[in-house]
């Protein structure tokens, strides 16, 4: 099968990126390096906000099983699983590690979509065992139905340090408490409200300074922070607990997109180093386009709709309209907007105006 379009990722930005893309006409390769398809999307259990286009309503699990199920129907896209996409060079040629074998593809296009990595902290003792990322915790509860400790401790009230500590409750695991940094929750209201029902506490201007445990986590010493992050003398509390779960942001993993020479920018406000790119999401190489946190760390549902626009606009460029991409495309990138709009997309519209070269109608 001739290969138009190389998507990195089968995440909820790669499934989407396919999905359009081979619905338009054009002929897929979609290539994950996990033995399954999903992303973040197999470990969600929550119910999504948004419209109906973003699956408002619907939980990311069964999110997912329609996005593969799409994807595995349609005999315009080839899926490799266990597929590590090594690098990608200058004359457009792509290596894969696929199946034990080394190969390389040559697309006309390419859609990265390769998502982003759990940041840590640094404390003493934060290599203990107990001592999770949130994703893992997820991992463990959501994919394996294994319990990572009986208390737990959260560190972070973003989104996702409140509401997997939800689903920690849910599982039957006692949640000690949940650390934030900054001086309010930073998630929304309507999911640590749930924890404040449960009587969960909720630390505000509060970090971890030490771990505790001999051959594996007993208990965790917080402290208060000032004004200025600087932690308040005689503030430490020690808080028994098997888990300590970080929910300290996430990293966008750009190293093809270094490797293959695209200009990038630090840009705090959506994670780190993220690719220059216009308001198509095509970056600086002109056959790289990129769709998701890659390009900035985002809720699963702006990725999802990022992931729609870099496959209609890649398809459209290719030739390949049916049906009408461009109305298609319109109608994503008001999507785009809507979620942008409120409050919350503040952030990470002062991070866009850092990065995008040019804006699209």
């Amino acid at each position: 099968m001739e290969i138009q379009i190389l998507v990195i990722g089968a995440g909820p930005a790669g499934l989407m990126a396919a999905k359009y893309a081979a619905e338009a006409g054009a002929n897929v390769l979609l290539a994950e390096r996990a033995d399954r398809l999903g992303g973040q999307l197999i470990k969600q259990t929550h119910k999504f906000f948004g419209s109906k286009e973003e699956y408002a309503g619907e939980r990311g699990i069964d999110i997912a099983a329609k996005l593969i199920d799409e994807c595995e129907k349609n005999s315009k896209i080839s899926i490799w699983k266990n597929a590590q996409v090594l690098g990608i060079y200058p004359d457009g040629v792509v290596t894969v590690s696929y199946q034990g074998n080394f190969c390389t593809v040559k697309p006309e296009k390419i859609i990265i979509a390769t998502g982003a990595a759990e940041k840590t902290m640094a404390f003493a003792n934060n290599d203990l065992p107990g001592i999770y990322g949130a994703g893992a915790v997820q991992t463990l509860m959501n994919v394996h139905g294994v319990l990572p400790a009986k208390r737990i401790l959260m560190v972070g009230a973003g989104n996702i340090g409140v509401i997997v500590a939800y689903q920690l409750l849910q599982a039957g695991v006692d949640v000690a408490g949940v650390v934030e940094a900054g001086p309010a929750v930073g998630g929304y209201q309507v999911h640590a409200a749930k924890l404040q029902r449960h009587g969960v506490p909720i630390y505000t201007s509060h970090s971890v300074k030490a771990a505790h445990g001999s051959c594996c986590l007993e208990g965790v010493t917080i402290c208060r922070l000032d004004k200025n992050w600087q932690t308040v003398a005689g503030s430490e509390q020690y808080i028994e607990a098997d888990g300590l779960c970080l929910a300290v942001g996430l990293s966008p993993l750009t190293e093809l997109l270094w490797q293959s020479g695209c200009e990038m920018k630090y840009v705090p406000e959506l994670g780190g180093y993220v690719p220059l790119r216009d308001g198509n999401l095509r970056t600086t190489r002109n056959d790289i386009y990129v769709a998701g946190d890659v390009s900035g760390v985002e809720e699963a549902s702006a990725a999802m709709v990022e992931g729609k626009i870099a496959g209609l606009e890649v398809a459209a460029l290719l030739g390949c309209r049916k049906p009408d991409v461009y109305q298609a495309l319109q109608q994503a990138r008001g999507q785009l907007r809507a979620l942008r709009s409120g409050p919350a997309g503040v952030k990470i519209c002062n991070g866009l105006r850092k990065v995008v070269l040019e804006e699209v109608g």
